[in-house]
């Protein structure tokens, strides 16, 4: 090839480069990808805090199911930081994954980030909790879950008295089970009153301090519902610390450490809404093949239902995968 010739080629690279805006960062983004049987080969799942038990059980879900179909999986740890997974997204556009399953940790907050992948042409499907803009999604039917958990909670202390509700972070998950607690006392328990509630970060550390804060204030209260199982727990060694023996505290997810003080007899952690991640996972892989391939789903929203596990029931649970 002459000096000519290569030149008008590299004249044409440039060209190629600045029409798709993407060069000075690598290869352009491709959007056209997917569509009527089309397969889905490169799966990016995003959870908020991978040194949580139940983000592992719903990574094997979707571990799994992408082993079935010959995907692979690039799982990344959000670490309960908005900023880091707004990354994690950028970095899974240039990678130009196939399909996005998102474990958001702020679920309006995501939005911005999950429009860009969309525009890449990423199929996006939520987990566990919304993400605004979210193509689908599947999670826990979490005001189910607070409702029961709150009903059990005021059943246990004769459907009168003063409670405690600790609170967490701005992901739909969380905000529901607050709903779906309240609505189970407004309607059926008018003596039960929410003497204080405060937001932690969804963990134990947090709750602990959080807790002990809370019953020094309000000594006489008779139980706590944790928007998850750690605060849950978080707020029973609060309990413990302060000598206290006779709460009622109940969570949300039936985890194994929820399952061991479950097994303890004289713990004051008496009940937990199940949750099943491991499930959600391979649900959520489920919808974003048919999304990838141009398929219509039956529901652009699933509910994963939820039981009730206390001391009685214990032995029936089969735990998380």
């Amino acid at each position: 090839m002459g000096l000519r010739q290569r030149l008008l080629v590299a004249s044409g690279v440039v060209l190629a480069c600045t029409l798709a805006t993407a060069c000075s960062e690598g290869d352009p983004v491709s959007t056209e990808r997917g569509g009527p049987g089309a397969e889905v080969k490169t799966i990016g799942l995003m959870v908020q805090d991978l040194s949580n038990p139940f983000f592992q059980s719903m990574a094997n879900g979707v571990e799994a199911g992408a082993e079935k179909i010959g995907a692979t999986v690039n799982v990344q740890d959000g670490r309960q930081d908005l900023g880091a997974q707004n990354e994690q997204i950028d970095a899974f556009i240039q990678q130009q994954i196939d399909v996005l399953l998102i474990n958001a940790v702020d679920s309006e907050g995501i939005g911005p980030a999950v429009d860009r992948a969309k525009e890449a042409g990423i199929k996006v499907v939520a987990i566990d909790v919304a993400a605004r803009g979210a193509d689908a999604q599947v999670t826990l039917d979490n005001t189910a879950a607070g409702n029961l958990a709150c009903t059990y909670l005021a059943d246990q202390i004769g459907g009168a008295g003063d409670i405690l509700l600790i609170n967490g972070t701005p992901i739909s998950s969380v905000q529901d089970r607050v709903t779906g607690c309240k609505q189970a006392l407004q309607q059926n328990y008018p003596q039960i009153n929410i003497v204080a509630e405060q937001s932690g970060d969804n963990g134990r550390a947090e709750a602990l301090t959080i807790a002990t804060d809370l019953l020094t204030a309000h000594p006489d209260v008779k139980g706590v519902f944790g928007i998850n199982d750690p605060t849950a727990l978080g707020a029973t060694l609060a309990a413990q610390q302060a000598g206290i023996s006779d709460l009622v505290i109940v969570g949300v997810d039936a985890s194994p450490e929820a399952v061991a003080e479950l097994e303890k007899p004289d713990s004051m952690f008496e009940a937990t809404a199940a949750q099943d991640p491991n499930t959600q996972g391979a649900i959520a892989l489920e919808m974003a093949q048919k999304l990838f391939a141009g398929e219509p789903l039956e529901e652009q929203s699933v509910l994963v239902p939820t039981e009730m596990i206390t001391r009685e029931n214990l032995a029936q649970y089969k735990g998380w995968q």
